[in-house]
């Protein structure tokens, strides 16, 4: 049987807040989006138990609800929402050009416009009890859930600049917190380091790793382990922070579009152009900085509004039909 190419105005690939968000809005522009979700439905958000900073949600709402009212908006708008990830990119390098996607190996998609938002990934330490509270108080977000731990005694692991400064927002809100770095020093620069140290309700654990989360449903408190002696001590915490940081997930696009040295999209200015004609990134996998789902629906929504100019620009057809090979 001969092989089905599909053919489409605008194809978003991945889920969650930008994805939603530029589906929303290329809808209403009639560009016919079919968005497909990747592995993780919802995206990071659907790990998350409450969400309180995410502005029209006055009470808060947790992560699965939200994104769930995310899809059904889209759908509402016309959007085409199917499970299935992208597998394999051919972006053309022409502008009006039309992009190749294969989804889950076996179908073949052209697009006049791709919209990435496949989001980045926290890293864990990937024990089993960190990966069991997960959503218990196991956290990679303090930004995001340190209120929830407001006056409590909290652990945060890393040594880098975001552990830093995720340590110093947390002891502004919590009791007390405790720092584990791996080493015998922080990698964080000099200047967030002198922050840390002038905190006095953080307490910074050096040569100090993560032996186990204690608790059964809810984090209550944390097993340490320090890796020159092997001398272990208990400290009771509600909540663990992991800030060791984030892998953005663009492996399929390597070697096709521009990224910086770990592998984040990068954009033209403040647009969510790629170096690819009719190629747009929104969200976390271009954005290093924030990664808050607020601004990751901004983008989303800049994205769609790139793409409709684009498809402007170049002519797009009326009328976009599926066809065989």
């Amino acid at each position: 049987m001969a092989e089905q190419i599909e053919r489409l105005k605008t194809l978003i690939i991945g889920s969650g807040p930008a994805g939603y968000t530029a589906a929303i809005y290329a809808s209403r522009a009639d560009l016919k989006p079919v968005l497909y979700t990747g592995m993780e439905p919802g995206g990071q958000l659907t790990t998350t138990t409450e969400v309180d900073n995410f502005p029209g949600y006055p009470e808060g709402v947790d992560g699965p609800t939200m994104m769930v009212q995310l899809q059904q908006q889209a759908e509402r708008f016309g959007t085409e929402v199917r499970i299935g990830m992208a597998t394999a990119v051919e972006f053309s390098n022409e502008i009006g050009g039309i992009h190749k996607i294969t989804i889950d190996n076996n179908k073949i998609i052209e697009a006049e416009t791709v919209i990435i938002s496949t989001g980045a990934s926290a890293k864990y330490l990937n024990i089993p009890s960190e990966q069991r509270l997960r959503g218990g108080g196991v956290s990679a977000c303090a930004v995001c859930d340190g209120f929830f731990y407001k006056g409590q005694d909290v652990a945060i692991v890393g040594a880098g600049d975001t552990a830093a400064e995720e340590a110093s927002y947390l002891a502004n809100i919590c009791n007390k917190v405790t720092m584990l770095v791996r080493k015998d020093y922080m990698r964080a620069s000099k200047a967030m380091q002198h922050r840390v140290n002038s905190l006095d309700n953080i307490e910074v654990r050096y040569n100090t790793e993560v032996d186990e989360v204690l608790g059964e449903q809810v984090v209550e408190g944390l097993r340490m382990v320090n890796n020159q002696t092997g001398e272990k001590e208990d400290i009771a915490i509600t909540g663990l922070f992991i800030a060791i940081g984030h892998k953005p997930n663009t492996d399929i696009f390597k070697g096709q579009l521009d990224m910086d040295e770990t592998g984040y999209v990068i954009t033209q200015g403040k647009s969510t152009k790629t170096n690819k004609p009719g190629v747009f990134a929104s969200g976390d996998v271009q954005d290093k900085e924030y990664r808050q789902a607020v601004t990751a629906a901004g983008t989303g929504c800049m994205a769609a509004l790139d793409a409709e100019r684009y498809l402007a620009s170049v002519g797009s057809a009326e009328e976009v039909t599926p066809r065989y090979n």
